[in-house]
Parts: structure tokens; sequence; C-alpha cells
């Protein structure tokens, strides 16, 4: 199936409301890690935003399961870049 990488960009003007959202997204996070969805997520350091690789049929597939995060149904990602993903090493397989 393919990859994408996934790119969230956080501005600081919605910190206190991705805090706010924070237990519910990471739950959604989790269950779509353990569905297979998602096969890695993770903050940059600084806030500004995160990575997840996802595995989705398509580029479409993969923006209907972004849409479906917490954070985006309450608009606590200022922008959300995807992009098909080749893994050259790693562990998620072909």
């Amino acid at each position: 199936m393919p990859k994408f990488a996934v790119e969230y960009t956080y501005g600081a003007a919605k910190a206190a409301l991705r805090d706010e959202h924070r237990p519910v997204h990471r739950q959604w996070l989790q269950t779509s890690y353990e569905a297979g969805d998602i096969l890695l997520v993770g903050p940059y350091s600084d806030g500004s935003g995160a990575v997840l690789i996802v595995a989705a049929d398509d580029e479409r597939a993969a923006a209907q399961l972004m849409a479906q995060d917490p954070f985006a149904s309450v608009g606590a990602i200022d922008a959300v870049r995807i992009t098909e993903w080749k893994q050259v090493f790693g562990p998620f397989g072909d």
C-alpha cells in the first residue's frame, strides 16, 4: 500500500485550542495507529507542527483520513501538506 508523509503546520494563535483537544486527538491517533492507517507520528520539538506517515490507497484517501483528526474538525491545524513517500530503508515493509 502506498505511504504518505503528512506535515501539519501549527500556529501559536491556536495553541490553547490544540491543548484543549489534545486528549481526543491523541486517542484518534492511537486508534488509527492500531488500525494500521498511521505508521508513525510525532510533533516538532518547537511546537510548529507534526509529521505523520500514513498508509492509504491514494492521496485522496490520505486526505480523507486526515480530515477525521479531531484537530482538523476544530480548526487547530493551520496547514496540511500530503506527499506520497517512498521508503528506502525502515520498518514499514514494501
